[in-house]
């Protein structure tokens, strides 16, 4: 199953997104990077990677992002992980990682929750 992680500037704000999409897909394999080691705002290296990996398997993981740095970070870990399928979503994070753990709990790949995702942000909400 296809792992998710979610990186924001906020603790808070990525944990409660894992309790959102816990509603949802309850065994869906999903880890918070927020904040940073001492409980402020920011993103952190370190958080990053460990989620990766606490959730990666040969599926692969995409990792949702918040703003700013939290892209850049991302994006120094995945370069570091050289090698591992990690892919990184262009999309509003709390509505794309609903979407993309009942994907993936449904048994779809990465590639294809991609796809999905790619379609959240241009869904009106009214």
């Amino acid at each position: 199953m296809v792992g998710f992680v979610i990186v924001s500037h906020s603790e808070r704000l990525a944990e409660g997104v894992l309790d959102l999409t816990r509603m949802m897909a309850p065994d869906a394999k999903i880890a918070a990077a927020g904040g940073m080691e001492d409980g402020g705002f920011g993103t952190s290296f370190e958080k990053i990677q460990n989620a990766i990996e606490e959730v990666y398997s040969e599926d692969g993981v995409i990792v949702l992002m918040d703003m700013g740095s939290a892209v850049m970070t991302t994006e120094m870990v995945i370069e570091a992980m050289e090698g591992k399928k990690i892919r990184m979503a262009d999309c509003p994070v709390a509505e794309g990682a609903v979407t993309g753990t009942v994907d993936a709990r449904i048994g779809m790949g990465i590639d294809e929750i991609l796809r999905d995702l790619e379609q959240v942000g241009t869904q009106k909400k009214l």
